[in-house]
């Protein structure tokens, strides 16, 4: 396990609102306890010791409620942005990132994947970036029709009745080494997908971790009512360990 984690905290949660409107989606609560609590808890588990967490939207409430770390057992210090870099922006001007690899992660999922086993395999793998994966199915309720050139041949060539497609989805946790910083322009706004189709284009390897693990996006309301359904009977699994508060 990386020293060293940098929690994506900075967005304007605008799937959630009205939520957002006076809380930021780390701050969001889930069971007992707001989820970025989960997250710092669960990266002291895994053995890090020290956490940027990049703020934006509401960054003093972020700022008040973990504060240096100390509640944590962890280092917090913040990288506020003045003006929104996007998903991956910060990371050339957050200092101290050039020493060796280090985890990204979303600070509003929900998930009882291994750190130290995404660490591992990256590691392994020595790629310049891996992404933790998840598996999803999306039902369509209609027929799909296919084509020997959709844009200019109308004559049908198959027909699937309501059909189940199959994905792998980012998790929004990411180890990456230190050479990836060569690709981010400092201040300037990168978003993650345009960071990884710049490796991809300068022959770097971006590896896949495909853990088997329990995760939700929190920036959703759907998944954001799933999480404070489950907490208590997934407690165990999220914080090993912790007694609840």
């Amino acid at each position: 396990m990386p020293k060293r984690t940098v929690v994506l905290a900075g967005g304007a949660g605008t799937r959630l609102r009205p939520y957002t409107t006076v809380l930021p989606k780390p701050l969001m609560p889930v069971g007992d306890r707001p989820v970025l609590d989960i997250v710092l808890r669960q990266l002291r588990a895994a053995g890090c010791e020290h956490v940027t967490i990049a703020t934006g939207w509401l960054a003093e409430l972020i700022e008040a409620v973990c504060g240096n770390g100390d509640a944590y057992g962890l280092k917090i210090d913040y990288f506020r942005e003045r003006e929104p870099l996007g998903t991956v922006g910060a990371l050339a001007t957050i200092d101290g990132l050039d020493k060796e690899p280090f985890l990204v992660m979303n600070g509003d999922i929900l998930t009882d994947m291994s750190y130290e086993a995404l660490m591992a395999d990256h590691r392994e793998s020595g790629a310049a970036a891996t992404i933790a994966t998840t598996g999803r199915t999306i039902e369509v309720s209609l027929g799909v029709m296919h084509f020997q050139d959709a844009r200019d041949d109308a004559r049908v060539t198959d027909y699937t009745e309501k059909p189940t497609l199959y994905y792998e989805a980012s998790m929004g946790v990411y180890a990456f080494d230190p050479r990836v910083l060569a690709h981010i322009e400092p201040n300037v706004r990168l978003d993650f997908p345009d960071l990884i189709l710049r490796l991809i284009a300068a022959n770097e390897h971006v590896h896949a971790h495909r853990p088997d693990a329990y995760w939700l996006d929190l920036g959703r309301h759907d998944d954001y009512e799933q999480a404070g359904a489950e907490f208590e009977a997934m407690r165990d699994r999220l914080l090993p360990g912790e007694a609840p508060s």
